[in-house]
């Protein structure tokens, strides 16, 4: 079970949920290496794309999700889950994508590092 796009061989996947946690009416957000994600479960296929909705501070993983559509709990911004593709003027722009796999009940996600300037 993987959802495009495909991973880079250079970079590490994250352990980030057990499959068991996710639920298609319920998607569930993680932070990993300082990005927020959104996990969403499509037949059985899991999506992971960028949590935070671009038109204004709001968590997408608890928004509204129906037929493969993400609704931003604040703002009605929508969003594809299988793609990121914005479906509503108000999202301003399409979500980043993610690699996910399941490996033995787990849920690894593929996303480059975050570095924080100190």
């Amino acid at each position: 079970m993987s959802s495009t796009p495909l991973g880079d061989p250079a970079l590490a996947w994250h352990e980030v949920a057990s499959r068991d946690q996710l639920d298609p009416d319920f998607p569930v957000g993680v932070d990993v290496n300082g990005r927020k994600l959104g996990l969403f479960l499509l037949g059985d296929q899991v999506h992971a794309l960028e949590d935070v909705c671009p038109h204004a501070y709001a968590l997408l993983s608890q928004g509204f999700q129906e037929d493969g559509v993400i609704e931003c709990p604040l703002h009605a911004a929508r969003f594809d889950i299988a793609s990121g593709k914005c479906l509503a003027e108000i999202g301003q722009r399409d979500l980043q994508c993610f690699p996910v796999r399941v490996l033995e009940g787990r849920v690894q996600v593929q996303i480059p590092i975050v570095k924080v300037s100190a």
